[in-house]
């Protein structure tokens, strides 16, 4: 097996991490929208602006990048007993097909997780693929009964917000 680093990406891998995330989702979805030389170029500046409270950590593989993956970090509200406190979400993992089925995902995710300790965040969630479950639950992932969440994309609801656009007060019926 050829020699393999994980480490953080720096501002000179982001093309290579760009050109990673078009060709993932051109194998899931197809061709995107999107020109990749465009692609390209907005990803880089975004992960420059982003680089704060989105950690790249990326796979080299016999001097190539064949991996990559992100933590996106969030500060959280202060309590008495912490008043920094945050979390954490594992984003984008993706290693090349022609690199997988050596645990390579399993090893990116452990250093993601690592990074999370040492940043001493409280938590670490995923929105994992269906495919990549079994890697999640051998990395220590479980499923928790109160996680919620609900997809924005699928159009506007109904805000109970006093003043929204049902004009409601919260907790009170609509008449």
């Amino acid at each position: 097996m050829p020699e393999i680093e994980i480490r953080p990406a720096g501002p000179e891998d982001h093309e290579a991490v760009a050109g990673l995330r078009w060709r993932w989702v051109a194998e899931r979805d197809g061709p995107p929208g999107t020109g990749r030389d465009t692609f390209v170029r907005e990803f880089a500046t975004w992960a420059r602006e982003h680089a704060g409270t989105h950690r790249c950590l990326v796979l080299v593989r016999a001097g190539r990048i064949a991996g990559m993956g992100f933590l996106a970090v969030t500060a959280r509200v202060p309590s008495p007993g912490s008043l920094t406190r945050a979390s954490g979400d594992i984003q984008c993992v993706y290693v090349v097909p022609e690199a997988r089925g050596a645990g390579l995902g399993g090893r990116l995710i452990e250093e993601l997780l690592a990074l999370a300790r040492q940043l001493g965040l409280e938590r670490v969630t995923v929105h994992s693929s269906a495919r990549a479950v079994p890697v999640y639950a051998r990395t220590g992932f479980t499923v928790s009964p109160r996680l919620r969440q609900i997809s924005l994309a699928a159009g506007p609801r109904e805000s109970t917000v006093e003043g929204g656009p049902a004009g409601r007060t919260p907790g009170r019926p609509a008449r």
